[in-house]
């Protein structure tokens, strides 16, 4: 096997943290809003990591990152955005188990991944910096998956389409004039 084929998908174990903040408005108490992640962290439940008058961060949940060599290209525009990004998704939690309401569903790399939740509009979907040292483990993976296709500008067939009588109707029922034409 070459080294293009050893490893078509990676895993990591990635933590997320999310951030507490009072509300704007007397419809929400809270604001919750991905802001880090820990590469490598180990399990937790949001588990309370700094707090700061009203502000609180807390480690949310732990979630395989996977990447998966079909999806390099989406990985690219995430690592190539002004500051690179990775994506956190929360769900609605459906057990009331968290004090937010939201559980950590996903964090991805994938750019269009993340557009897909968006457009349901029940996640909240964040992007959040990349850690160095994680940016340089999608980029190897990029690295040995990509392969740039070159722009192929489609040209018409030169195929003569002047001939051709169209809209005529059944060539078999003798017509006068277009049986389609406005009445």
């Amino acid at each position: 096997m070459s080294s293009r084929t050893q490893s078509w998908k990676r895993e990591l174990q990635v933590g997320a943290v999310v951030r507490q903040k009072p509300g704007a408005t007397r419809w929400a108490k809270h604001v919750w809003k991905p802001v880090a992640i820990i590469p490598g962290a180990p399990d937790a439940f949001w588990k309370e990591l700094v707090r700061e008058g009203d502000v609180v961060d807390y480690h949310a949940g732990t979630v395989t990152m996977e990447l998966f060599r079909a999806d390099v290209e989406a990985y690219l525009v995430s690592l190539n955005l002004t500051v690179p990004s990775v994506w956190v998704i929360l769900d609605q939690d459906e057990a009331n188990d968290s004090p937010s309401g939201w559980v950590v569903s996903a964090v991805t790399a994938s750019a269009y991944e993340a557009q897909d939740a968006l457009d349901s509009g029940e996640n909240i979907v964040e992007a959040v910096p990349i850690p160095a040292t994680l940016a340089a483990w999608i980029k190897e993976f990029i690295d040995m998956h990509y392969i740039e296709e070159p722009f192929k500008k489609r040209r018409r067939d030169e195929i003569r389409v002047d001939g051709v009588e169209d809209a005529k109707g059944d060539p078999r029922i003798r017509q006068e004039s277009d049986v389609y034409r406005a009445p």
